[in-house]
């Protein structure tokens, strides 16, 4: 996703173009809205959108799509000057986004850097899944499976006790 910002760097700080996207990327098609403001040294991107998102379940790892909204600021510096043309000193900021030597703004390293820090880090199919047995690997949310219960040996000296005691007198 790149837009032209020559235009733009030629005129006052504080201008500001706003634009509509739906547009498909390599990870599904992206919706939403853009801001790009004129600052001092650069553009100032605003975005809000909506992205796609594959994961599996951290606990019966089903597939699951799900749409993950970003909403971010991140400026952007120029390298070269529009008007002169003369490369431009680089940011402070060693990982600063760019304004490319065309005056193309790149927003496809923001939107995935972003995407990447959006993601759930346990994503669950659902609230309440069972996952998978720790024995055999059947998925129980489709079923219980047909391994015998495990006791803990720990409780091993109650099973002892088992249909001896009796409620009430």
């Amino acid at each position: 996703m790149q837009f032209n910002v020559a235009q733009l760097l030629k005129e006052a700080v504080g201008s500001l173009r706003r634009y509509a996207v739906d547009e498909e990327m390599e990870d599904g098609r992206v919706v939403g809205e853009i801001s790009l403001l004129r600052t001092d040294r650069g553009i100032l991107a605003s975005v809000r959108a909506e992205v796609p998102g594959h994961w599996r379940c951290s606990r019966c790892l089903a597939e699951i799509d799900h749409t993950v909204m970003l909403n971010f600021e991140e400026e952007f510096y120029t390298t070269i000057d529009v008007n002169t043309g003369a490369p431009l000193p680089p940011p402070e900021e060693a990982d600063a986004f760019l304004i490319d030597s065309q005056h193309m703004l790149a927003l496809g390293e923001a939107l995935r850097q972003y995407r990447l820090t959006a993601e759930p880090m346990a994503p669950l199919c659902r609230p309440d899944c069972r996952g998978l047995c720790p024995r055999c690997g059947q998925n129980l949310n489709l079923g219980p499976c047909a391994c015998p219960p495990e006791a803990d040996p720990r409780w091993m000296a109650l099973e002892s006790l088992k249909g001896r005691w009796r409620e009430g007198p």
